[in-house]
């Protein structure tokens, strides 16, 4: 069995928008990563598992994107759904600097460029 310890399970759903004057369940991000004692995306626990860090984007009827969480040098993070790099990737906005406890936001730029505004939900261990 795989050490996963110290990582978790992150649910960001859609915050308001004008489609969406309460937000979307059904419009958002599952992604496993781990986590510091604050909350914040912790970057060396990252390099121990990188392999397990992974996305789901769920975006209303479309097909869920899955793929990994990245860490870029410079510090930013973001996800990526094509490895070889066919695809656009998705920028967080200062991820590093937000905590990832159930009520605060993020944002998060798609791959048109659009930045979304998502409310953490859940934060489990895996």
């Amino acid at each position: 069995m795989p050490d996963t310890k110290g990582l978790k399970t992150i649910r960001l759903n859609l915050a308001r928008t004008k489609d969406f004057p309460n937000g979307s369940d059904r419009h958002g991000y599952r992604f496993t990563a781990p986590l510091d004692a604050e909350g914040r995306l912790d970057a060396e626990g990252w390099k121990k598992h990188r392999e397990h860090c992974r996305v789901v984007r769920f975006w209303g009827d479309e097909e869920d994107d899955i793929g990994h969480l990245v860490h870029r040098p410079g510090g930013s993070w973001g996800f990526t759904y094509d490895l070889a790099g066919d695809e656009g990737d998705e920028a967080g906005f200062k991820l590093s600097s937000h905590l990832f406890i159930p009520g605060e936001y993020v944002s998060i730029r798609d791959d048109d460029g659009e930045l979304h505004t998502f409310r953490v939900v859940t934060v489990e261990d895996v």
